[in-house]
C-alpha cells in the first residue's frame, strides 16, 4: 500500500473481528512506533518517529490478547533489543485494559492495546518548562505511525485518551510520577 492510500484511507476502527494478529503484523506495529533506525550513539538512537532532540522519553507496553504464538498478557517493547519483555501472563489482560479505559467496550474486543508511558526526564533536563509539550506533540508522531501502519496491514487502531490515570499505571506497574500513561490506542482486525 502506498503511503497516499493509507493516509487516505486511515480512520479510527472500534470493531474488531475475533481473528488474532501474527506476531510478525505485532512487530511491525512495534518497529513502526517505536523501532530503532540507527544507533549514533550509547546514548542516542534514531527511532522510526520523530522526537524533539531524539530525547525518546516514551516506553512501550503492549496488552496481547490475541497474538498468534504469544501467550495473552502484558509486555513491555525493548525497542534496542527488538523485543517483548513478558511482564505478566493473564488471560484477563484485555478486561483489565477496558476498565482501566473507563470501561471502554471496545478495548476488551481488542487483538492488543498499546499504552505509551513517558518519562518526563529523559525531556526536562534539555527542555525545562517546554518539555511536557514537546512530550504531547512526540505522542501524536507515535500514534499516526501506529494508524498508517495498521491501515497497510490491513488492521484498525483507535487512539484513546480518555483512561483513568490510576487504573491505567496501576496496570503497566509504573509510579505515576516518574513514568506514567500518556496515550494509549486498540488495534485488531477489521
Amino acid at each position: 500500500m502506498s503511503v497516499a492510500d493509507a493516509i487516505t484511507q486511515r480512520e479510527s476502527v472500534r470493531s474488531y473481528t475475533a481473528e488474532a494478529l501474527t506476531l510478525d503484523e505485532l512487530s511491525a506495529l512495534l518497529w513502526a512506533t517505536q523501532g530503532i533506525r540507527r544507533v549514533l550513539s550509547q546514548d542516542c538512537a534514531l527511532r522510526t518517529v520523530p522526537s524533539a532532540g531524539a530525547r525518546h522519553a516514551f516506553e512501550t507496553y503492549v496488552a496481547a490478547s490475541r497474538v498468534e504464538g504469544l501467550p495473552s498478557g502484558l509486555y513491555r517493547y525493548l525497542p534496542l533489543d527488538g523485543e517483548l519483555a513478558q511482564l505478566s501472563i493473564d488471560d484477563q489482560i484485555g478486561r483489565k485494559a477496558a476498565y482501566a479505559c473507563l470501561q471502554q467496550r471496545f478495548v476488551a474486543s481488542a487483538a492488543a492495546t498499546f499504552f505509551w508511558t513517558t518519562i518526563p526526564a529523559r525531556m526536562e533536563w534539555r527542555y525545562d518548562l517546554a518539555a511536557h509539550k514537546v512530550i504531547a506533540i512526540d505522542a501524536g508522531h507515535v500514534c499516526q505511525n501506529l494508524y498508517l501502519a495498521c491501515t497497510a496491514l490491513g488492521a484498525g487502531a483507535c487512539a484513546i485518551a480518555a483512561y483513568d490515570q490510576a487504573a491505567c499505571d496501576r496496570l503497566l506497574g509504573v509510579d505515576g510520577d516518574e513514568e506514567f500513561t500518556v496515550y494509549i490506542a486498540t488495534v485488531g482486525k477489521r
